[in-house]
């Protein structure tokens, strides 16, 4: 397996083959702010919280961190005026949906982010996907997914899956930077999980 060498805020990084720059920075100790992202799930770079400069050949440009790959020779930037204030706008937007998510809260204290910049939406959900992915992807039980797009997107558990499976799992919950996946599922078990589908919980 090839080394990639290359420099994140001036510090001279090593990085294996097929490794993210996020990914690299991590191995390093140089910290990125991310939301969407975590170790067992793969790449979603769905918040954007994680954007970063990389510059190559001269030329600079925005990325994602979670999904842009390392490569031989190119310099990053995870802080500079431009970053800083792209990563201000992204958790504004954010924290219109979320306000009091505390990782949101810390990040904005960071970079300076008012959380009332934009109009509410108090949907308590900032589409990371971490529940839904998790589910998918490390529990195997696919009992929550996206409903609609866009600006309407919304998570949903589905409930013939949900009843049979999600009271002695849980284990997406303590991924929501937000909690709003606690209450979307006590809401889904009080409206949705009939007693014959509680049932069906206890056959299965």
């Amino acid at each position: 397996m090839s080394v990639i060498q290359f420099e994140i805020d001036g510090k001279e990084v090593t990085a294996a083959e097929g490794m993210t720059i996020l990914e690299a920075a991590q191995s390093a100790g140089i910290s990125i702010p991310t939301l969407c992202h975590h170790e067992k799930l793969e790449p979603y770079g769905g918040c954007r919280v994680c954007i970063i400069e990389v510059e190559e050949r001269g030329w600079a440009k925005l990325v994602v961190s979670c999904v842009y790959p390392a490569q031989n020779g190119i310099i990053v930037r995870t802080r500079s005026e431009k970053v800083d204030r792209i990563r201000k706008t992204i958790i504004e937007l954010l924290m219109a949906h979320a306000p009091d998510s505390p990782q949101l809260v810390e990040m904005a204290n960071t970079y300076g982010a008012a959380r009332d910049r934009f109009e509410k939406d108090p949907s308590f959900c900032i589409h990371c996907g971490l529940c839904v992915r998790y589910c998918a992807e490390v529990a195997k039980k696919n009992a929550i997914g996206f409903v609609d797009r866009g600006i309407n997107k919304e998570i949903s558990f589905i409930p013939e899956i949900a009843a049979k499976v999600c009271h002695d799992c849980k284990e997406c919950f303590q991924l929501c930077p937000t909690a709003y996946l606690q209450a979307t599922f006590v809401l889904t078990e009080s409206l949705a999980f009939s007693p014959s589908s509680k049932e069906l919980a206890k056959e299965g």
